[in-house]
């Protein structure tokens, strides 16, 4: 989710403090709440939210292209690590 749709601000760090590289969604406590998820697995959840959300098809094809830019799947950031 964009940081700018996310109605709590963004994730949380291990210390409390809003992340303002991860969405509340998929960042709690300094962790990925789902940490095993893949790129190509949070490609298919976005896709399927944008569906259900009414989103236009070609918005939800472009999605992919947005996804694999976001810094969870660009190189670790301050120690955090990718997920696999």
């Amino acid at each position: 989710m964009p940081l700018s749709h996310d109605a709590k601000g963004g994730g949380t760090d291990a210390n409390g403090d809003r992340s303002s590289d991860f969405c509340s969604y998929c960042y709690k406590d300094g962790r990925f709440t789902h940490p095993r998820l893949t790129l190509e697995q949070m490609i298919a959840r976005a896709q399927g939210k944008l569906r259900q959300m009414g989103i236009p098809e070609l918005i939800v094809r472009r999605a992919p292209a947005h996804i694999s830019k976001l810094a969870r799947w660009k190189a670790p950031h301050s120690g955090r690590k990718r997920a696999r």
